[in-house]
C-alpha cells in the first residue's frame, strides 16, 4: 500500500444523502481513494437541511452495508450518540429516546449508565455504527459553557463521579462490540466559547483536575480519545490541542502513556477554520500526533473534500511538514483498532 492510500485511511467523511450510488463522490472516496471512515449525521447544516444520512433504522442499515461493501478495508463508520442534545438518532427516526449525560450523572446509578450505553450501543450496532464519539469526559467547571455544560453533555463537575460513570458507559459499548472515544482533550468544561463557531482560549479556567478522567480510564484501555481545539498557552504557546505535538505526542502520549488512537475534533470548526487554511491545518494535524482527521463535511459542504485533503497530505510530505513514518505510526494505530472490532473482508 503506497503512502497515499495508508493518509486516506486516517481521514473520516462526511457526505450528503440517505443512499448513494456509483455517482457519488462517497462511493470513489471509499473504492478508490481508499477512505478509513465516515461519520454520520441527521441534518447538514451547510444547506440548511434539517435531513441527511439517517431516515430510520432499517435505512442506515441498507446504507452503511452499502458503504462497508466498498471498502477493501473495513470502514470505521461514525456518530455523535451522547445522548440528551447530542444525539442523531432520535426518537422520530425510530430510536429510543436516550437521557443526558447529564441526567446519568444525577441519578448517579452505575449500573443504569451502564444499561443505557449497552441499549444506544445495541441501536448502533444494528444500524451499521462501529464507532460514538462518547462518551464526553469534560468537567462542568462552567455550567454556563455554551458548548458544554448549559447542552447537559457532561456528567458531573467532580472528575471522580466522571470516570466511575464513564467506565460503566464504556463497559456497556464493548457489549455490542462499540468502539467509544473519550473527549475533548485536555478538557473543554472551562470554557466560555464554542469551539464550532470560534477560538477558545482556555489558559486562565483550565485547571489539571480536567486530566483525571483521562488518566484513569487509559488505564482501562480505552480504545479512541478526541482532541479538542482547544488553546492553553500553559500547555503549548502556539497552537491548540489538537494541532500540538506538545499536548498529543508529550502530554497524552509520554506523560499520560495513551496508546491508543487519537482523532481531531472536526478541522472544520470555527476555531481552526477561522485561523488556519484547511491544508495547513491537515498537515498540522498528523503532524500534531492525530491518527484520525474528521472532516464533517457538514459545516462547509464540498464533494471534492477528500482529493482536497490527499493533496495537503501530498504537499506536507512534499515540503517535509509531514513525514511518512508520522502517517506509518497512525496508520498502524489504525489499522490495529479496525482489526480488533471490525471484521476483515476477504478480497
Amino acid at each position: 500500500m503506497n503512502i497515499l492510500h495508508k493518509a486516506a485511511q486516517l481521514f473520516i467523511l462526511g457526505f450528503q444523502g440517505t443512499s448513494i450510488t456509483t455517482d457519488h463522490h462517497i462511493w470513489k472516496d471509499i473504492e478508490e481513494r481508499n477512505l478509513g471512515g465516515v461519520i454520520l449525521f441527521d441534518q447538514l447544516l451547510a444547506l440548511k437541511s434539517k435531513k441527511n444520512n439517517i431516515e430510520t433504522a432499517e435505512q442506515l442499515q441498507t446504507l452503511t452495508g452499502k458503504l462497508q461493501g466498498l471498502a477493501k478495508t473495513p470502514l470505521l463508520i461514525c456518530i455523535d450518540q451522547e445522548g440528551g442534545r447530542v444525539c442523531r438518532l432520535k426518537p422520530k427516526h425510530g430510536f429510543p429516546p436516550q437521557p443526558s449525560l447529564e441526567e446519568l450523572g444525577k441519578k448517579n446509578d452505575l449500573s443504569f449508565t451502564e444499561t443505557i450505553a449497552r441499549t444506544t450501543s445495541g441501536a448502533l450496532q444494528y444500524a451499521g455504527i462501529n464507532t460514538n464519539f462518547a462518551p464526553v469526559v469534560d468537567l462542568n467547571a462552567n455550567p454556563e459553557n455554551p458548548v458544554i455544560g448549559s447542552l447537559g453533555r457532561s456528567f458531573s463537575a467532580t472528575p471522580e463521579k466522571i470516570t466511575a460513570h464513564a467506565l460503566a458507559w464504556i463497559k456497556g459499548a464493548r457489549d455490542n462490540n462499540i468502539i467509544s472515544c473519550l473527549k475533548h482533550f485536555p478538557g473543554h468544561g472551562s470554557s466560555s466559547v464554542d469551539s464550532h463557531l470560534n477560538f477558545v482560549d482556555i489558559s486562565n479556567s483550565w485547571d489539571k483536575n480536567e486530566l483525571f478522567p483521562y488518566t484513569k480510564l487509559i488505564g482501562e484501555n480505552v480504545e479512541m480519545i478526541m482532541a479538542g481545539h482547544l488553546f492553553n498557552s500553559k500547555l503549548d504557546e502556539k497552537y491548540p490541542a489538537s494541532l500540538s505535538p506538545f499536548i498529543l505526542r508529550e502530554l497524552l502520549r509520554k506523560k499520560l502513556g495513551f496508546n491508543g488512537v487519537i482523532v481531531s475534533d472536526d478541522l472544520q470548526m470555527g476555531a481552526i477554520i477561522n485561523y488556519y487554511g484547511q491544508e495547513e491545518a491537515i498537515q498540522l494535524a498528523i503532524r500534531g500526533g492525530n491518527d484520525l482527521i474528521i472532516l464533517g463535511n457538514n459545516l462547509i459542504h464540498d464533494e471534492q473534500l477528500l482529493p482536497k485533503a490527499m493533496q495537503a497530505v501530498e504537499n506536507g510530505l512534499n515540503k517535509g511538514v509531514i513525514l511518512p513514518e508520522q502517517i506509518d505510526e497512525a496508520y498502524s494505530r489504525v489499522h490495529k483498532l479496525k482489526l480488533k472490532y471490525l471484521k476483515e473482508k476477504n478480497h
